[in-house]
């Protein structure tokens, strides 16, 4: 029988299986996927081959892990050689962003567009707490919005205290398996919790000292909100993995640099003191916004440009 994991809490996983049924699962043996160092061989997300032992105490032995259509990763803590694997599976990567009480710097959601990218995970931008954007943070929230738009990120705003967007965003959910992400303080919960209040996602208020968030989630849990949607919480990522990516290749994901790519004078091109440079030139255009490029810069030069 078959079956997906919707949470790992230690050497046990909750499985819902094909029976529709939940089980706690254990592993048979030690399981290693191929290729990858991380600290977790079986991540939420992941399709299982389960056999059941106790029907009446739900309990299953994990006999095998499917191949993966995608994952996203990031450093692990204790390990630096290894990745740990957040989520596997994904249809797409939803991010909770705020201009406001706490700020989600520009670096921080390119590096996980650029992480989603490489997995070649869709993504999805929700801007949260418009109510308490000024007109200068609301006309800055709209440029933002206007230059993710035109490089294929889908943008949602919304209002948890004022429950502003939270239809469309629903939507954007339905018949798919999202991982939802954002710094802590920002509203992730709450949302959550409006969309399906049967998860009733614990939830903090943002520290008045320094305006960072109180983490609520601690470990990465998959739900069902009907047949066909799921949505993965995810706790306040810290360290988003660009474990895999080489400098030569870092631009491919950056979609408006990816376009521009070949026609570069040189094949690699770094694009940053190369001369006939496709993606310099766009960038004097205006054709790539400044604060992208920046973005890519501060990956390739291998800057913390998450605050």
């Amino acid at each position: 029988m078959e079956g997906i994991v919707l949470k790992s809490t230690g050497s046990w996983y909750n499985i819902l299986a094909s029976d529709h049924r939940e089980y706690k699962g254990r592993v048979r043996g030690k399981l290693r996927i191929k290729g990858l160092k991380t600290t977790n061989p079986i991540a939420v997300g992941d399709l299982v081959k389960i056999t059941v032992e106790d029907t009446q105490d739900d309990q299953a032995m994990i006999e095998e892990v499917l191949p993966r259509t995608n994952y996203i990763i990031r450093q692990s803590v204790k390990k630096t050689d290894h990745a740990h694997i957040i989520a596997a599976n994904i249809d797409q990567a939803m991010l909770i962003v705020t201009l406001v009480y706490p700020r989600t710097s520009a670096g921080f959601i390119d590096r996980f567009l650029v992480t989603a990218e490489s997995f070649r995970i869709p993504q999805v931008l929700v801007f949260n707490k418009i109510d308490l954007l000024s007109d200068k943070e609301r006309a800055e929230q709209r440029e933002m919005i206007r230059i993710y738009e035109a490089i294929g990120i889908a943008c949602v705003e919304t209002s948890a205290i004022r429950k502003e967007g939270i239809s469309l965003m629903d939507e954007v959910l339905q018949r798919k398996k999202t991982l939802i992400s954002g710094h802590s303080g920002v509203g992730k919960s709450t949302l959550v919790n409006l969309i399906a209040p049967a998860i009733d996602q614990k939830t903090a208020e943002v520290s008045d000292f320094a305006e960072k968030g109180v983490h609520t989630t601690t470990f990465a849990e998959m739900f069902r909100l009907n047949e066909g949607t799921f949505i993965i919480d995810t706790p306040g990522i810290k360290e988003l993995g660009l474990i895999e990516i080489e400098p030569f290749e870092l631009s491919d994901y950056f979609p408006e640099m990816r376009v521009r790519r070949n026609e570069c004078k040189f094949n690699n091109c770094l694009h940053t003191r190369e001369p006939g440079c496709a993606i310099k030139t766009a960038l004097q255009a205006g054709e790539i916004s400044e604060s992208r490029y920046r973005s890519y810069l501060s990956m390739l030069e291998g800057e913390d440009n998450r605050r």
